[in-house]
């Protein structure tokens, strides 16, 4: 078993399907007859002007993108464009200002970012723990900010919005790295989408931006031309040497996305899996725990722990040892919060969580005194 692939459940880089990756292996060597590997091919060649195409048509059937939206791949992950949102957008209105609903780790560092560029103003009353999403009723929008920011999904603390937040017409800008292309999207709901590729399109080194062209004339002067929105609308994403291999990659997922049916059949497995593991946490009589309020609990990142704090980091790294014996590889919780993650991003399949399944109800039946202890 040692030699066997495992199934990863870390956050990111995530898993790719074996068939995507056995795809790709040929493509390494020579790619399309061209006599060179994917990772030679040049920016500026025929070839990957047509991949990049490609991608970006699968990217605009697959998420029914409108025609007044752009779709760019840029560098730098997300944490670029926490910078890069600022710089392109809070020059908007003239106060300079924009509304962040702080929900975890993520959307706190973009704040952090943010507010180097401009006034950042938090929605959401200050919490104690990243557990919740705090009802409409509590939050403090400004309707002079030029843009709302928040995270979909936040990888770490494992809350997911279930709606899109209604910001009475300022423009919606959303970090959906850990769940894009796991359920349909309303896009015109947005002004930009961002995600890093890492977790459910691909490998780490590109990400996906996608940006209302009215959003696209109003960078600060100071913005680098490398995450300025109109420069890399007017250079088709190639303004410098893009991420060849990363777009490639990404490019790969959409199409066994594709081919395996679509955000509609990818939004079901997802329901199964995150339902099914959440099931099992549930009803272990307390051998495990999710902190998350159920109204707001991710999707994609399952967070929990054990529920007794006796013995709990010397039954954490048994559980761990005892998981990778069996191929299921990381579920250990981000090192802020401890506990564990398991991250069924697209690429593991219903059989890969129920073999989780299996595994975390055994350790409990055969733990469930040292709990008690």
């Amino acid at each position: 078993m040692s030699n066997a692939r495992k199934i990863n459940f870390g956050a990111g880089p995530s898993m790719i399907s074996l068939k995507v990756l056995t795809e790709l292996q040929n493509d390494l060597l020579n790619y399309g007859q061209t006599g060179i590997g994917i990772l030679e091919l040049s920016h500026r060649s025929e070839e990957f002007r047509q991949i990049l195409q490609k991608i970006k048509d699968d990217v605009r059937d697959l998420l029914n993108i409108p025609e007044n939206y752009h779709v760019l791949f840029l560098s730098a992950g997300g944490t670029g464009q926490t910078a890069g949102i600022a710089l392109n957008l809070m020059q908007l209105k003239p106060n300079k200002c924009a509304d962040y609903f702080v929900t975890g780790k993520w959307s706190e560092k973009a704040a952090k970012e943010a507010s180097k560029f401009g006034t950042v103003h938090k929605v959401l009353p200050k919490m104690e723990s990243y557990c919740s999403i705090p009802s409409s009723e509590s939050w403090n929008l400004n309707e002079d900010a030029s843009y709302v920011y928040y995270c979909d999904n936040e990888t770490i603390d494992g809350v997911e919005f279930k709606e899109v937040p209604d910001t009475n017409g300022v423009p919606i800008v959303c970090d959906m790295s850990s769940n894009i292309m796991s359920r349909p999207v309303d896009i015109s709901k947005f002004g930009v989408i961002y995600a890093g590729a890492q977790k459910n399109l691909g490998c780490a080194g590109v990400t996906l931006v996608i940006v209302r062209d009215d959003l696209t004339n109003v960078a600060s002067p100071l913005c680098p031309a490398v995450i300025e929105y109109k420069a890399m609308v007017n250079n088709n994403s190639c303004l410098n040497t893009p991420p060849v291999f990363s777009i490639y990659v990404l490019g790969a997922v959409l199409k066994n996305l594709k081919e395996e049916g679509g955000l509609a059949v990818t939004y079901q497995r997802c329901k199964i899996k995150s339902e099914a593991l959440y099931k099992v946490i549930d009803e272990s009589n307390g051998f495990y725990v999710c902190p998350v309020d159920k109204s707001v609990r991710s999707r994609t990142n399952i967070i929990f722990k054990f529920g007794s704090d006796n013995r709990r980091s010397e039954m954490e790294k048994k559980f761990l040892k005892e998981a990778a014996e069996r191929n299921l590889v990381g579920l250990s919780g981000h090192r802020s919060i401890g506990g564990f993650r398991a991250s069924l991003y697209n690429a593991v399949t219903i059989e890969d969580v129920e073999k989780l399944i299996c595994f975390m109800q055994d350790f409990a039946s055969k733990n469930h005194f040292e709990k008690e202890d």
